[in-house]
């Protein structure tokens, strides 16, 4: 007896181990997956950030050369201006000693040459100065004229290169901004991550206090049975019939609980939202079963919306993060019955009042509940 009561226990622990310890949905993967690539996403971000910031760095030394070559200009330029004007204080005291006086003082200065060579000589002075002069402006005129150029271009260039750092600028503040939405994102998957593991094992806590339970009803009921048998055994053998009616549960059907069967749903009535939760209500009850395909003996949360909305019509993938990108994103203030609410690792379906009908967790099964934001929404889609 205590043999058979052992191997029904072992069984009934085996099976409950089994039912509380199953492979995480797909829907927790999917999470896990879609930090580690927000993760990755935003190391490539800071990265980028990082280089920006260098060439920000390095902009601004070649704006400090930069200026100093246009500081360095500026000084060439007035260093060229002051030549150039004391060659011309020069060029007007000559013109004041040839000229000032008259052509009179000019041709006697000619004419008191002592010999005709002497009078050559102080004529070719005179056309020397003139010639001097002119090259001398001419050269002062095309330095002025260098300089000036080669300080609008380093200015030009100085222009642009602040334009390049502002750029820059931005461009850094777009990244940190785009960064800190990742955070944000990789904070609401840590979290919802954190609530789905955590749902998990209290499920797995009540499936494995419900298997213990059961386990000890069947060891009760087996050592029952067995005292029964016992005391039968020790009764005359007159007796016997009076055990043979139906004191005992007739097999093992007390404690079956049909899922109603396809015969007992009603088919979609209508094409509206309203249509898609009446019809959706019609499953309440029925188990979760990861990876499962049946609306009656058990299916996961992106396969009940997956059915659901199939039956109107709608393909939808199979995976939660991809049902996410289907339809048009609308926000919740504006949702309706029969749109598409979709979190991180999870899915269901709005009911039209602020709850959410979806298939929920293994030992919770396919239910409704009130308040659809019992958890972070990632999205609202329209899809119908």
């Amino acid at each position: 007896m205590r043999k058979r009561i052992v191997r029904t226990i072992m069984v009934v622990f085996l099976v409950s181990i089994m039912v509380v310890t199953p492979v995480f949905a797909s829907s927790l993967e999917d999470m896990q997956a879609d930090k580690a690539q927000a993760e990755s996403e935003a190391g490539s971000l800071q990265e980028q950030i990082k280089q920006t910031l260098e060439k920000i760095q390095t902009l601004e030394k070649d704006l400090e050369t930069k200026q100093g070559e246009i500081d360095q200009a500026g000084e060439d330029l007035e260093k060229a201006a002051s030549v150039q004007t004391d060659q011309y204080n020069a060029m007007k005291l000559r013109i004041k000693y040839m000229y000032e006086e008259g052509e009179v003082n000019f041709l006697e200065t000619l004419l008191t040459a002592t010999s005709f060579s002497d009078f050559i000589n102080k004529a070719e002075y005179v056309q020397e100065v003139h010639s001097y002069d002119r090259t001398k402006l001419n050269e002062y005129e095309d330095i002025t004229k260098k300089v000036e150029q080669l300080k609008k271009g380093l200015e030009d260039e100085y222009t642009q290169m602040l334009k390049m750092q502002t750029d820059l600028e931005q461009e850094t503040t777009s990244l940190n901004a785009t960064l800190e939405e990742k955070r944000e994102e990789i904070a609401h998957l840590d979290a919802s991550i954190q609530a789905e593991i955590a749902a998990r094992q209290e499920a797995e806590r009540k499936a494995r206090e419900e298997a213990e339970r059961k386990a000890r009803e069947e060891a009760e009921r087996l050592a029952q049975e067995e005292a029964a048998r016992a005391a039968a055994a020790q009764q005359p053998s007159t007796g016997n019939g009076s055990n043979s009616g139906g004191g005992q549960p007739a097999g093992g059907s007390s404690g079956s609980v049909s899922s109603g069967g396809g015969s007992s749903y009603v088919p979609p009535q209508g094409r509206d939202g309203w249509a898609v939760v009446e019809y959706a209500r019609q499953f309440i009850g029925n188990p979760y079963v990861l990876g499962g395909n049946s609306l009656t003996d058990g299916i996961d949360c992106s396969g009940f919306t997956q059915q659901i909305y199939a039956a109107f019509g709608v393909s939808l993938p199979r995976v939660d993060s991809a049902q996410a990108t289907c339809g048009v994103e609308i926000p919740l203030s504006e949702a309706q019955a029969g749109d598409l609410l979709c979190y991180w690792g999870h899915v269901g379906i709005y009911n039209g009042t602020g709850g959410i009908i979806h298939a929920s967790a293994p030992g919770v099964g396919i239910t409704e509940f009130a308040n659809c934001q019992y958890r972070t929404l990632k999205c609202v889609r329209r899809v119908l």
